[in-house]
């Protein structure tokens, strides 16, 4: 098999797409069926998925690093007690747990006065999200925050969340807005996509026509730096017309990119 005239694979004509994407396109085939390369790196990419979603958050790891970056951090879990349950239950994965509610408290402004916004660091469906953006983008982020003179809570690290628990923790804290960070549900390419989802005045009930979304933020998504800068002009806009979701438009204009100096339908022309 070494003679590659001796492969049982067929290639597609479209192959060649593939280095523009990571979606499955163009496989060839061999046979009737998916070549078996193709087929073991679908089932490993479903494998990492499946691990995505029940990878727990290594909480002590993420406290420990935004305690060395100087920040105050609270640990707060949702009311679902495991993974399973979690699962099972996304109601529970949207309220604080009791004994959570009681501490998290403490965190408030000792004159009691609301905070600009809070930011939730929340696992979701994907800690792996969690543990491999959320510090490089409260890197970009805080800094943006810190020269517009915006009042912060302490952060808040969730564990078993759903969006809806920064609803409940902004309740909590007294803040006018909430930003929560979260492990976006993995795809086949994607097991460590991070989600932000800001919120103008939360409070229990708010539906997510409510809310603003900026998705896919991981080294093959949108950059950290274009996220920050969404996420802050967001932030103003909803700050000036007091008010998120599907009244909020992002009109940021996103960068161009550079034109390939060749055009791929033309170069595969014979």
């Amino acid at each position: 098999m070494d003679d590659p005239a001796d492969t049982p694979v067929i290639p597609d004509a479209w192959g060649q797409l593939r280095r523009f994407t990571p979606a499955r396109i163009a496989l060839g085939r061999a046979g009737t069926s998916v070549p078996t390369e193709a087929q073991l790196a679908f089932q490993f990419a479903h494998a990492r998925a499946r691990d995505a979603v029940h990878h727990p958050l290594a909480t002590d790891v993420l406290r420990a690093a935004l305690a060395q970056r100087g920040h105050t951090v609270a640990t707060v879990r949702s009311a679902a007690p495991d993974r399973r349950t979690y699962l099972q239950r996304p109601d529970l994965g949207r309220r604080l747990d009791e004994t959570s509610r009681t501490a998290l408290a403490a965190f408030r402004a000792a004159d009691d006065a609301p905070f600009d916004v809070a930011i939730v660091l929340a696992d979701g469906l994907s800690a792996f999200a969690i543990e491999q953006n959320a510090l490089p983008f409260l890197d970009a982020m805080l800094p943006r925050l810190a020269a517009s003179a915006w009042t912060r809570a302490p952060l808040v690290i969730a564990e078993q969340s759903r969006v809806a628990l920064g609803d409940d923790i902004a309740v909590t804290l007294h803040a006018r807005m909430v930003a929560i960070l979260i492990g976006e549900r993995p795809g086949l390419s994607s097991p460590d996509s991070m989600g932000v989802y800001l919120t103008w005045q939360p409070r229990i009930g708010t539906t997510d026509a409510q809310r603003n979304c900026i998705s896919n933020i991981r080294r093959e998504g949108l950059a950290i730096d274009l996220a920050a800068d969404k996420l802050l002009w967001l932030m103003n806009a909803a700050r000036s017309r007091q008010l998120s979701g599907v009244s909020l438009k992002d009109d940021t204009q996103a960068p161009r990119l550079a034109a390939p100096a060749t055009n791929f339908l033309l170069d595969s022309r014979p």
